[in-house]
């Protein structure tokens, strides 16, 4: 094999090794709520989301989310490892708890009840 070609594949190992870096980095700072407490409440309380990467730069919303719309939360505290939120004006019942990071909306396998 020419020395040409053998650089070649070198070129592509790095490259191939680089991009797995970029996709093992980025699933690291991904956002990542582990659970919410409590898990229900009335309209003005406070919740705790929990979990990793949850800080200002990397989630910017938080939704009590039904079958047709994300309410919005107001976020009373945000950090790496939580966030506070104020349950939002919706009616009672089972709400699935979602973010926002950059411009996607994200579900999460949370659900809040919002008691009258």
């Amino acid at each position: 094999m020419s020395q040409g070609i053998k650089n070649a594949f070198k070129k592509l190992g790095l490259l191939a090794a680089v991009v797995l870096l970029a996709q093992l980095v980025g699933a690291q700072t991904s956002p990542h709520v582990t659970a919410i407490n409590p898990q229900a409440g009335k309209v003005n309380d406070n919740v705790t989301l929990t979990g990793m990467n949850l800080g200002k730069d990397a989630v910017t919303a938080v939704f009590l989310s039904d079958d047709t719309t994300d309410h919005k939360a107001v976020l009373v505290d945000q950090a790496a490892e939580k966030i506070v939120m104020k349950v939002p004006q919706v009616k009672s019942g089972m709400y699935n708890v979602s973010i926002q990071v950059g411009d996607q909306i994200f579900v999460l396998p949370l659900r809040f009840n919002v008691q009258e």
